[in-house]
């Protein structure tokens, strides 16, 4: 199990829910989709998954979508790398 008391943990986990939330009122803001709507497509954005089912409709929404991409998914990768390496030194008691 993970110990979510530490400063390393809590600072994963605050950056990955920062970059969700950032991006749900951000595309909440620009493209007025619902809340629903805005958290699925940032966590499909962010895992680079890309379904394609909903998708930006203006230039401003592409080019914030670009600099969270490119920004977001980098700190999604790390975070969660953190997260598993934290766990994997715990289980195998390194």
């Amino acid at each position: 199990m993970l110990m979510f008391g530490s400063v390393r943990a809590r600072v994963t986990i605050g950056s990955l829910v920062g970059l969700l939330l950032i991006g749900t009122l951000s595309y909440h803001w620009l493209e007025s989709w619902t809340w629903i709507e805005c958290f699925y497509f940032s966590v499909v954005t962010l895992t680079t998954v890309g379904y394609g089912d909903i998708h930006p409709t203006n230039d401003t929404t592409r080019l914030f979508t670009a600099i969270f991409i490119l920004f977001g998914v980098a700190i999604a990768i790390s975070a969660l790398g953190m997260l598993s390496d934290s766990y994997i030194k715990r289980r195998t008691g390194k």
